[in-house]
């Protein structure tokens, strides 16, 4: 399959490496698509859910391969079980994604490897190739709406599903600088504060998978000390990191909180799933002002960066 677009080639890719944006192109018109995970790394997993008009939802999940920025991608996608398990009774199939740069500005190819003759019939069978195109001819608008993901807009929050939300925002920094910004002490210190007029006296990091981690913070007055602490169970430097977490001293279920971070064109695009015990537990929280709270402390890492480079 093959599609030329008035775009340059980073566009087109942004498009592909951006959740929010793949999101609104992969899968039919009738059966949009939610990717509560895309980790598009060597070895990283993307999982998603297409919902139809009468609420009925489809399940599948991409496996990378190889990854070149600004190139191609190859990654084997299949079906998933309602866990996000793949479904082994279902073909999976390998997939190359190449992005190239025309004399129309850019093309995108698709080529499609399957298993067997027969798992390939069965594909066509139940309407890939029209999926297919039906998803591909919703990427135009998405290449057109500039403003929607522009790498100035503050930080994002959208509802996964009935636990999951996740976070966004594009910071102005290299993913290797991010992701030490998130694992340094004394840079943690400096930036992940909320809003004025506190302190993080206590940032005890985690090291390495098992490892606990303690966060406090404090107003500067030392008054309304509270924190959080958890364990890092997934580390994949410098682009995935996903741990547990919970209020200091709080009993009961804490949530699971996946942080990816993908190189984009203006810096790195951060996203951060969390996973909360319900959906109660989640709108409580959110109640609270999260979001503003989190870009204001993104607004000063981003500062942070900014002031670091220019020395």
């Amino acid at each position: 399959m093959v599609g030329d677009y008035s775009v340059p080639v980073e566009r087109l890719w942004e498009a592909y490496a951006d959740p929010r944006q793949l999101e609104k192109f992969w899968g039919p018109e009738t059966w949009p698509a939610t990717f509560t995970r895309h980790d598009m790394a060597v070895g990283g997993l993307s999982q998603y859910y297409m919902t139809g008009p009468d609420g009925s939802t489809s399940r599948g999940w991409w496996r990378f391969l190889a990854v070149e920025p600004g190139r191609r991608m190859e990654l084997e996608d299949g079906f998933a079980n309602e866990d996000g398990s793949p479904n082994d009774a279902m073909p999976s199939m390998r997939m190359v994604f190449t992005f190239e740069p025309t004399s129309t500005r850019s093309r995108f190819t698709s080529v499609t490897y399957f298993t067997s003759a027969e798992s390939m019939q069965q594909l066509v069978d139940m309407g890939m190739v029209e999926g297919l195109k039906s998803a591909l001819g919703q990427l135009d608008d998405v290449l057109a709406d500039l403003a929607t993901f522009a790498a100035d807009r503050a930080t994002g929050t959208k509802i996964l599903d009935d636990a999951r939300v996740r976070i966004s925002r594009v910071i102005r920094g290299t993913v290797e600088q991010v992701w030490r910004a998130h694992h340094e002490p004394e840079l943690l210190k400096r930036w992940l504060l909320g809003p004025e007029g506190w302190t993080m006296p206590v940032c005890d990091v985690a090291s390495g998978v098992g490892d606990s981690y303690r966060y406090e913070w404090e107003a500067e007055d030392g008054s309304n000390r509270f924190g959080f602490e958890g364990e890092l169970i997934e580390s994949e430097p410098p682009h995935r990191a996903v741990t547990t977490e919970r209020m200091n001293g709080m009993e009961g279920p804490g949530t699971v909180n996946e942080l990816t971070l993908t190189p984009h064109r203006a810096g790195t695009l951060m996203t951060l799933v969390i996973t909360y015990p319900n959906a109660e537990v989640r709108d409580m929280v959110l109640g609270t002002g999260m979001t503003d709270g989190m870009e204001a402390s993104y607004a000063r890492l981003e500062n942070e960066l900014l002031e670091t480079a220019a020395v």
